[in-house]
């Protein structure tokens, strides 16, 4: 074999060879491409699923402040009620006390007059007032209704963050399981925002009461009720 026969071989080993290299990239260059398609579909999905839990999450908040202003007043009338019936009570105590301590015919008309005229009324109060109170029971009801489903929003949304915030590092390194492990948060999320879309009752106590309580409170600490403390001097130890 000749020298220009060896140096042929060659040529074509390393034409080959950048032939591999050129395909490999290609492929990499495609799968890339392909993975980040992916990832902004699937980004696009869940953003528009979101607004449109938002929307609707923004009604219920709307409502929720609506049934708190109704069972905030209600209760308030519910007391007011609840004063009339007291008085009209107490003026019929006094009147039948005052009756008793007359004799003529004529002022015990009249206090008999008085006494039927606030019965009545102590007895449309206490009637009213019932009324009142379960309207207030109701009112109460629709909010934590309400409430179990802005809790779903609000699960739905912190989990679909998290997907997307897990898609943005899958197609920053390239890694593939990271794609499956951003589909993990949201399924939970893309569950309970449809359970607020839909109106079902699944509603995770345990989460939503650990998420929701103030870990940071201590209910040792006493508040001072003094106007200024900082200007009260310290006692001198002896």
């Amino acid at each position: 074999m000749e020298i220009s026969d060896i140096s042929e071989v060659i040529e074509d080993n390393n034409e080959d060879e950048h032939q591999t290299n050129d395909s490999q990239k290609e492929q990499k260059t495609k799968n890339k491409n392909q993975l980040n398609n992916y990832v902004a579909v699937t980004v696009v999905l869940f953003v528009t699923f979101m607004g449109l839990c938002q929307v609707k999450s923004g009604n219920v908040v709307q409502a929720m402040q609506k049934a708190q202003a109704d069972r905030i007043d209600t209760w308030a009338f519910y007391q007011a009620r609840n004063v009339r019936a007291e008085i009209a009570k107490s003026t019929v105590a006094q009147l039948k006390l005052q009756a008793l301590a007359t004799q003529k015919p004529k002022n015990l008309a009249e206090y008999s007059k008085e006494i039927a005229k606030y019965e009545a009324i102590a007895a449309k109060q206490e009637q009213e007032k019932d009324k009142l109170q379960q309207q207030a029971l109701d009112t109460e009801k629709l909010y934590e209704q309400l409430n179990v489903h802005d809790d779903q929003f609000d699960l739905s949304e912190a989990a679909l963050a998290l997907a997307i915030a897990l898609l943005a590092m899958t197609s920053l390194t390239q890694k593939g399981w990271l794609y499956g492990a951003a589909m993990v948060p949201a399924a939970f999320g893309l569950f309970m925002g449809l359970a607020g879309l839909l109106n079902w009752d699944y509603h995770p106590e345990a989460l939503t009461k650990y998420l929701s309580d103030n870990t940071t409170y201590n209910s040792d600490h006493k508040i001072s009720t003094l106007p200024y403390p900082q200007l009260i001097p310290k006692q001198k130890i002896a």
